[in-house]
């Protein structure tokens, strides 16, 4: 039977690292030879490693992490660019007789390195650039209205209010496509994973895991998360390396609301996981990572 990869989603701050290592210890023991492939949009940046979270020295040191710390923030990154480095990572993982393990927080990024997806290309140089200028110069309501005209099922489904998502629509139909009125994430499990998968989902309760939320932003600022970011944007780091949970806010040294962003995010990151088929949930409330890592070997022994 072929090995299993073994995907670990969760909201930032829930402990998928520290999880993941402590499966690797476990399976080291029986005799396997894991690998982490990681699934987060900004932890591909060198140089934003405290503040993306991504996995530390001393932890790759105890897992070997890949598709991490490998871009310049000057540089732009797509999910598709991401997807072929992934399938790459993990079928020649997988052909060495090891076991690979996804571990990450951004949906589609784990959408992308479980799955063949029809992945939308991104828009030629200056394209975003300039909505971004329009979008100054005109405000949202009137980029709205040209969605509107232009893709009326995709506006309907995107408030003026959603910068992001306003850009990216105009963005794809100067492009010559149709956005997806319901958003990419829908497409999720649509179609079969690329190899046998074990997908496992790491919950906390809420108010724990808010809370570890604020303290983890508090130590990424007392280990040096806003030196990265004046770092990054003195150098001139794209706008996909600025969509990072916290770059704009420590540059305009405001910590308290890139708590605020960081715990939507993760409130959204949980709404996103309840839609995915065949997820099996472990909480890890109060527990240590060598708990939950034992639940989840379980599951690949069934």
């Amino acid at each position: 039977m072929p090995l299993p990869v073994v995907a670990i989603f969760g909201p930032t701050g829930v402990g998928k690292t520290a999880v993941a290592i402590a499966l690797a210890d476990r399976l080291r023991r029986r005799g396997e030879d894991p690998v982490a492939v990681s699934a987060d949009a900004l932890q591909v940046y060198r140089g934003l490693e405290t503040l993306t979270g991504a996995a530390t020295a001393r932890e790759r040191e105890r897992l070997e992490h890949r598709l991490l710390s490998f871009l310049d923030p000057t540089d732009t990154f797509s999910a598709g660019e991401y997807a072929a480095l992934a399938h790459a990572e993990i079928d020649t993982a997988l052909d060495a007789g090891r076991t690979v393990l996804v571990v990450g927080g951004t949906g589609l990024y784990l959408q992308a390195a479980l799955c063949d997806l029809d992945l939308r290309q991104p828009p030629a140089p200056g394209v975003r650039e300039r909505i971004e200028a329009e979008l100054a110069e005109r405000g949202r309501q009137a980029l709205h209205a040209r969605l509107a005209a232009e893709a009326p099922a995709a506006a309907a489904a995107i408030a003026p209010a959603d910068r992001s998502r306003l850009i990216r629509a105009l963005e794809l139909v100067e492009m010559g496509e149709e956005p997806v009125a319901s958003g990419a994430d829908s497409r999720l499990w649509t179609a079969a994973t690329r190899h046998p998968t074990v997908l496992c989902g790491l919950v906390m309760e809420r108010s724990v895991l808010y809370e570890r939320i604020d303290a983890r932003v508090d130590a990424m600022v007392a280990a040096g998360a806003a030196e990265e970011v004046r770092r990054a944007a003195g150098a001139g780091a794209a706008v996909t390396a600025r969509k990072a949970l916290g770059f704009e806010e420590l540059l305009a040294g405001d910590v308290e609301a890139m708590k605020r962003h960081t715990r939507n995010y993760a409130k959204r990151q949980l709404t996103w996981m309840r839609r995915l088929g065949g997820l099996r949930t472990i909480d890890v409330t109060d527990r240590s990572p060598d708990e939950p890592a034992a639940e989840l070997l379980g599951m690949l022994n069934c």
